[in-house]
C-alpha cells in the first residue's frame, strides 16, 4: 500500500514537514510506503479552466501536476499538509489541488484522504475544511484523529514542543492506516460501491 503526501510549505523541513514525517513513521510501522511532493517553491499557476484535460487526459501546463497525477492514481491514499495563511492554505497548494483534481479523470473512489494544518495559531479549522472539500466531491473517505488536523509553531521546529498535535498525527496515521487496509479488504469480498450516472443540474440555462 502507498500514500502520496503534497506537501505546500515552502521551507525545507519545518513544522510542516515535522508533522508529515510523524505520519511516516507510523505508515512505516504499519507496512505502508510514503512519497512526499514539496510543491511550495514550485511555480505552479491556477487552473484556467481551459479544459484541454477533457481530451488529452493531463492538464495542458506541465509543471509538476501530471506527475503527480501517476503517483496518485496508484496511491491508496493522500495526504494534503499546508502551513496557514490568512486563515487559509497556501496559495501554491491550492492551485496545484484545483489542477489536479480537475484533469485527472481515473475514480478515486474509496481512496483515502487526510489534511493537515499547520499554523502559528488560528485559522487551522478553516483550513482543514477546506482541504477536505477536495476528498468528498471525489467519493474519497476522510480519515480523522482525536483533534482536528492541526500543528502548531511558528519558528522552524517549534513543532516538535506540540504534543498533542504530533500525537494527533500518529493517531490520524493509525487510523488512516486501518482504513485503508479495511477498504482494501471490502474490496475484494463486495467490490466498490454501484454508480449512477451523474445528472448535472444547472440553474442558468
Amino acid at each position: 500500500m502507498k500514500v502520496l503526501f503534497i506537501n505546500g510549505s515552502p521551507r525545507k523541513g519545518g513544522n510542516t514537514s515535522i508533522a508529515i514525517d510523524e505520519m511516516v513513521k507510523v505508515f512505516k510501522e504499519e507496512g505502508i510506503e510514503s512519497q512526499i511532493l514539496e510543491i511550495g517553491n514550485k511555480a505552479i499557476r491556477g487552473c484556467i479552466a481551459c479544459y484541454s484535460c477533457s481530451k488529452t487526459g493531463k492538464c495542458a501546463f506541465d509543471d509538476g501536476v501530471n506527475e503527480a497525477a501517476k503517483i496518485f492514481e496508484q496511491a491508496d491514499g493522500l495526504v494534503l499538509a499546508t502551513p496557514v495563511y490568512y486563515a487559509s492554505a497556501n496559495g501554491t497548494i491550492i492551485s496545484f489541488l484545483d489542477r489536479l483534481f480537475c484533469s485527472t479523470s481515473f475514480d478515486k473512489t474509496m481512496k483515502v484522504g487526510a489534511s493537515i494544518a499547520v499554523a502559528r495559531r488560528g485559522g487551522c479549522s478553516a483550513t482543514f475544511d477546506e482541504l477536505n472539500k477536495y476528498f468528498t466531491i471525489s467519493g474519497m473517505p476522510v480519515a480523522s484523529s482525536q483533534y482536528w488536523n492541526s500543528v502548531h509553531g511558528r519558528q522552524k521546529g517549534e513543532a516538535t514542543q506540540d504534543l498533542e498535535g504530533l500525537q494527533t498525527m500518529r493517531t490520524l496515521a493509525r487510523n488512516m492506516a486501518f482504513l485503508m487496509k479495511s477498504i482494501a479488504l471490502g474490496k475484494k469480498e463486495f467490490g466498490l460501491p454501484e454508480k449512477e450516472k451523474v445528472t448535472p443540474t444547472h440553474f442558468i440555462r
